[in-house]
């Protein structure tokens, strides 16, 4: 989002590297990597908050998420896009823990099933990762594709909810043990 808004924003640090939390008025409206592609996600300027609501709730969800203790979020979300990127961003929200979803799978989804590149184009931008979880979003064959946060952290992700993705374990809904 451009213009006057202001954002709250604090730091998180996590087993993916330095994560970047930031609220606006109606909610959580991103969560940043380390070494986020400048412009991919954005936002009017930040504001350290070391006590705003929402960012406690989104840091205490995303410890408990990281400890093993939570496969649900529901800190409130404040996505900005268009309205193709929100639907792709609410689908995302459908997946659930420790599933995956291919690219096709969400452009069907989404009632758009021939747009599955631009799918792909929303999903690179969605500025909420882990808790709209693209991570879950993987080839049509299981392989890892990219993802923001890069594909090591796409693979801890996808580790710690229980799945090993195709390009690993060679199927696509086998399950770590």
């Amino acid at each position: 989002m451009t213009g006057t808004a202001t954002f709250a924003f604090r730091y998180l640090p996590s087993p993916i590297g330095r994560l970047t939390l930031v609220a606006g008025d109606e909610g959580l409206a991103a969560i940043l990597w380390e070494n986020d592609r400048p412009g991919r996600v954005r936002l009017g300027p930040l504001v350290p908050a070391p006590d705003h609501p929402v960012l406690n709730e989104a840091e205490r969800q995303l410890r408990a998420y990281f400890g093993r203790e939570l496969t649900a979020f529901n800190v409130p979300l404040s996505f900005t896009g268009t309205d193709f990127q929100k639907q792709v961003w609410r689908a995302l929200l459908t997946i659930p823990y420790g599933e995956v979803r291919s690219y096709s799978d969400i452009a069907r989804q989404i009632g758009k099933p021939a747009a599955v590149r631009a799918v792909g184009a929303a999903n690179g931008r969605n500025p909420i990762s882990i808790i709209a979880p693209c991570h879950r979003v993987v080839g049509m064959d299981g392989s890892l594709t990219g993802f923001a946060g890069g594909l090591e952290a796409k693979d801890y992700l996808l580790t710690l909810e229980g799945r090993r993705p195709a390009a690993i374990t060679g199927d696509l809904f086998a399950t770590a043990g």
